[in-house]
Formats: C-alpha cells, structure tokens, sequence
C-alpha cells in the first residue's frame, strides 16, 4: 500500500458511488482488501504507508484497530446495498497485519462475513512476517477461517537482509512455513526480493533453494525497487550503497524462474510461481482481472465498477471519521472506457493467459507485430488469437506494454 497521496475527486461523506458503478455489481468477482498499518520496525526499502508505535499519534491505536475496521466493513454494506454480494477472496495486508491479535483479525473476517457473506471456498489471506507467529496464532488464525498465509522471507542471506533491514533470521522462515503447515494452512506463500546492494547470483540460488525447500506452494518474487524518501534511497545516494542494476536483475530473474520450474512451480503473473492452479493467488488474479474490491484502512484503495478510489493515510484521521459516522476516503477517480482498456491491457498481458489479440487497438497493431518478430509474444497462443509474454517477452514486460498503449 504506497504511502503516495494521490489527489482526485471529492468523496461524498456517506461514501455514495456513482450509479455506474452500482451498474452489474455482483455479476463481477467481489473481494476485501484490509490494510493493517503497523509494524514493529521500518524495513529500509519500505515505502508503503505503516507506522512503528513511536511514529502513531493520539487516536491512533492498534488495540482499537480491529473495531474501527469493522465500521468501515458495515460502511461498506451500507454503500453497496442490499445487492446479494457473496465475497470470493479477502486479503489482510500491511504493514505486518500479524502484529494484530489473531483474534482482532478473525473479528474483522467475521464482521465482512457477516454483512456479505462469504462465498463456498473463499480464499482468505494473511501475511506475516516470519517472527510475528507462533503455532498458536497460526491455528487461531486456521480455526478462524483464514486459508492462506504470505511470508515475507526476503532473503536466506543474512547481508542481504542486513541491507534491507528485516529482523528475522534466515531460517525462520522455514520454520514458519512448517507451523504454518501443522496448522492446518494447505496454502503458503514466500515473498522474495532480488537485486539488493551486495547480493550475488549465488546469494539468490541460495534464497531460491532455501524457499523450494521450505514447502510453500506459491513463490513471488520481486526485483528491488529504490523508493525515494526511503532509507535505502538515501544510502545509495550517499554512494554508501550501488544502484540495484537492471542487467543483473535480468539475469536474478533468468535464475528463479529455472530453479522454480525445475521444483514444479510454474508462472502465471510475472512475478508469481504457482506448483499448482489451485494454488494460485485468487484474491491478487481479482485484482488482475478487473474485479471489484473494497478496500478497508488507511490508505487503502477500493475499486467497483471502475471508481476507484482511496482513504485517508493516517490511522487516527482514520479511525476519526469513521467515529464521525463518515467515509474515510480521501479522494476517487471515475475511469473512463480508455482508462479501464489501458489498465486490463497493463495487468492481463502479465498473466500466462494473456489478453485478447481481437482487443488491441490498430494503433498499436504494428507494435505487436514487432513484439512477434522480436520473441516477445508466443507464437502459439498468437495464432489462437492471444498475446501471451514468452520468457523474453516477460523480462521486457513493461517496455511492451508502454509501445502498445
């Protein structure tokens, strides 16, 4: 969740929608977002919007968190109606949304439970990082409903993670992932970053075969971003740290995707592995498939029938406007159909299904035939009528999707 305040149209305090995005709500795929604030400390890297207990002011308070959240999940209810919306995925994120009693969590997954509903199989998520879980938070969380849990593992290399400023050791995630296993979870997810200043190629084999090992069934893994206003920004533009190198990030890339097809994960979004379908992140493919998502906390973004918008950052703005009895959102935007068209094609041609060939503008017609010549796009699921990203084609991504939009 970036801590970019972004700027927009002014919210209704009821949080009323526009009637067109009221428009097929319930035929589309329905889900939550909670964003949980807090973290123990700040990862150097981080630029999303969390808050260590020294940096929360009055009115902010992670033991009332749960119940504030709940006021925006009955908001949620009151603002999209009596329409029967059965929730297909809910996805607690953060920050480090463990830090949170598993009780206060199940609480929330209760309250959105009980205004909407929750669909047969629903996936629910949490993540976590390694140190914030115990065996027996983790069956709380199992017994509560909860289906699936993303670590954050980072790195097996403690210099790695010295650079980033992750607090745990290399093998506690390991050790996660088995009690997360002996709780009852059937889905385990380890989040990865490649690139760090100091990490060599043998560092991140190192990382992969320690993350294979583990036993998830789901592995992402992410090329580090420098974020500016980040400590990490600034050591780096002290010259005390390299610039993470694109050429190398190439190559980390090259690397995990042959040691994670070789343990019998295969890709489905660029940066996500899956050792199976049904292990495939549900609530993230809503995200990338246009669905719609309400987003609860601060700084959290909604979207349904293509109004998007986004809450006040702060938790004790926050919690103060929903005491008020009003929205928390901060501002909205209504897309336009070129908004929404450039956006799907942005987040499909990621996928492994692609995005439909007949759907591409005759703008950007010559760039795909580029893209084919050059190795890009499959040739098979071309002649079939789809643009799908061959290895190459996924290591040049967004360069391809900036010549066809």
């Amino acid at each position: 969740m970036p801590s970019v305040v972004l700027d927009g149209d002014p919210v209704p305090a009821s949080g009323e929608l526009p009637a067109s995005a009221l428009e097929g709500l319930g035929a589309r795929a329905f889900g939550f977002y909670v964003h949980v604030p807090f973290c123990a400390t700040r990862c150097g890297y981080c630029d999303f919007n969390t808050y260590t207990a020294a940096e929360l002011g009055p009115g902010a308070s992670r033991a009332d968190y749960a119940r504030t959240a709940i006021e925006e999940v009955r908001l949620a209810r009151r603002v999209l109606g009596d329409v029967e919306l059965p929730v297909q995925t809910v996805f607690f994120g953060g920050g480090t949304p463990t830090l949170l009693a598993a009780g206060d969590l199940v609480s929330v997954l209760r309250a959105v439970e009980s205004e909407f509903g929750l669909a047969p199989g629903a996936e629910v998520t949490t993540e976590a990082n390694p140190e914030s879980v115990d065996p027996a938070s983790l069956e709380r969380l199992r017994a509560g409903g909860f289906t699936r849990v993303s670590f954050g593992m980072q790195s097996a290399s403690e210099h790695v993670l010295a650079v980033l400023d992750r607090r745990h050791t290399p093998g506690r995630p390991a050790e996660a992932v088995r009690e997360a296993r002996a709780a009852g979870f059937g889905h385990v997810n380890l989040d990865l970053i490649y690139s760090t200043p100091g990490e060599t190629d043998d560092d991140w084999r190192a990382s992969l075969a320690a993350a294979i090992d583990a036993g998830p069934d789901h592995v992402s893994a992410y090329s580090l971003i420098v974020e500016d206003g980040t400590r990490l920004a600034a050591r780096i533009r002290r010259g005390e740290l390299p610039m993470p190198d694109d050429d190398v990030a190439a190559d980390r890339y090259l690397i995990a995707d042959a040691m994670l097809a070789d343990a019998g994960f295969s890709w489905y979004e660029v940066s996500n592995w899956a050792a199976s379908e049904d292990a495939r992140c549900r609530h993230n493919l809503l995200y990338w498939t246009g669905g719609d998502w309400w987003g609860v906390g601060p700084g959290a973004h909604g979207h349904v029938g293509g109004t998007r918008w986004w809450n006040v950052k702060h938790p004790a703005a926050y919690a103060a406007r929903l005491a008020e009895g009003a929205s928390p959102a901060h501002a909205r935007e209504v897309l336009t159909a070129e908004d929404r068209h450039v956006e799907r094609l942005m987040l499909e041609l990621r996928l492994d299904t692609g995005f439909p060939l007949a759907e591409i503008s005759p703008e950007a017609r010559p760039a795909v035939a580029r893209a084919l010549a050059d190795g890009l796009l499959d040739p098979g699921p071309f002649r079939a009528g789809r643009a799908v990203l061959t290895l190459r084609g996924r290591l040049l991504a967004d360069a391809l999707i900036r010549d066809l939009t």
